[in-house]
Formats: structure tokens, C-alpha cells, sequence
């Protein structure tokens, strides 16, 4: 777990969207695709990310990475798109782009340990204000660890995101001052992408760049920051 704490504050320009509702799921992913620049290899970790895959148009040029072994991934396959073996690391069926390849498990993970993806999109349990990562274990006994390629992703890419709800089903925050749950990488994180806010995290702590469905006075109450 982390020691040090750090502090979270608004931007200057901080736009506030307190008129509607919270994001939905898909909302948040297509935020996150239009945010993703063109060109740039991608991954998209297991679960709500991978939805981004549904938002990214091919002439934005965006090439997605999977750890089981595939570049040229392209949005969810349905219907008859589906073939068994075609899948992303999740084992959701997915379908493929023109010039797509296909690799071996271990240079695939290669290439995410030696900083060849420029953005990976990860879910979590926890963030720290300074960017620290905590996704693979809750530390609950009898939870079930789930590493996977997360400590890989969250070193190799050249920018981490986080795509997650901002507070827990429980209420508690999910941005904390420092993660209690065990850490999957430290500092690691640049943004976090939220149902309620997109935040900015870095040494100098959180900063919040957009708030939906609260102001950004509400949030920093709410954070208990």
C-alpha cells in the first residue's frame, strides 16, 4: 500500500456539467476514445474498457493490442461476426481489422514491457491521488487475485488511464489519498476517467478537469479531500 498522500484541487478551468445525469458506461467509453490519439497502439484491459473498442473509428488510425496475442483488434464481434477463437484477453469475441496480425503470448507481452503501446486503459479497485494503481486484489480473504498483464500494462505504456466508477457499490471513493489495497504499480497512473469527473493525477496529487451530474465543489465534499 502507499505511504505518501497527496492532495486532489480543482483546475482553474474546471468544466462543471451539474445539469445531467452521471456518464453511462458507454458514455464514458466514447469520452475516452475521443481522448485517445490518433494513430497511437492501445490496450484496453478486461471489462468496462474494452467497450472503447465500440467507439473508435478506423480512420482514426487507433491500434488496439490484446495480451492474448493480436494488434488490429477492432470493436465486439455480434452475430455472426463471432468466431470462437477470436477473442480479446477477456474472452469476449471481437472482430478484426484490415492487416491485422497475430503473435505469440510472450511477444505480445514483450511488446507491453518494452514500452511499444503508447496508451492502456485499465479498470480498478483503487487510485491514489498520486497515481497510484491498485487493481488485482482487494486483500479480502477469500477474494480471488487477478493479475494478469495489469503490472506489465501499468510500467510498459507510455500513459495509463482508468476507466471506473468514482465510488464503490458500498459508497466508499475508489480516488483515495493513498490506496489500502495492494498495489499493482506506483505512480503509474496520468488520468482517471470517471462516471462523475475526469481527473488529472501526477507527484503534485489529483487535479479535476470535468465533473457530470455534480459541481466540482460537490466532488472535492464527497472525495472527503
Amino acid at each position: 500500500m502507499t505511504t505518501a498522500t497527496h492532495a486532489l484541487r480543482l483546475a482553474p478551468d474546471v468544466l462543471e456539467d451539474a445539469d445531467r445525469a452521471p456518464l453511462t458506461t458507454d458514455e464514458l467509453a466514447a469520452l475516452i476514445a475521443r481522448d485517445v490519439p490518433e494513430g497511437a497502439y492501445v490496450n484496453l484491459g478486461i471489462g468496462q474498457p474494452t467497450r472503447i473498442a465500440d467507439h473508435l473509428p478506423p480512420e482514426r488510425g487507433v491500434v488496439l493490442h490484446t495480451e492474448n496475442g493480436m494488434l488490429g483488434m477492432g470493436p465486439a464481434a455480434v452475430g455472426d461476426e463471432i468466431d470462437p477463437d477470436l477473442t480479446n484477453a477477456g474472452k469476449v469475441p471481437v472482430t478484426e481489422l484490415p492487416g491485422a496480425s497475430y503473435f505469440h503470448h510472450a511477444d505480445s507481452f514483450a511488446m507491453m514491457r518494452g514500452g511499444h503501446l503508447d496508451v492502456c486503459v485499465l479498470g480498478a479497485f483503487q487510485v491514489s491521488f498520486g497515481g497510484d494503481l491498485a487493481n488485482w486484489h482487494t486483500g479480502a480473504p477469500g477474494a480471488i487475485p487477478a493479475v494478469g498483464g495489469a503490472m506489465d500494462l501499468a510500467i510498459g505504456a507510455k500513459q495509463v488511464f482508468v476507466m471506473m466508477s468514482l465510488f464503490a457499490k458500498d459508497g466508499a471513493p475508489k480516488l483515495v489519498p493513498a490506496c489500502t489495497y495492494p498495489l499493482t504499480g506506483v505512480g503509474c497512473v496520468t488520468r482517471v476517467y470517471t462516471d462523475l469527473a475526469v481527473i488529472d493525477l501526477g507527484p503534485d496529487g489529483a487535479v479535476v478537469r470535468r465533473t457530470f451530474g455534480c459541481t466540482g465543489a460537490e466532488l472535492v465534499t464527497r472525495l472527503g479531500a
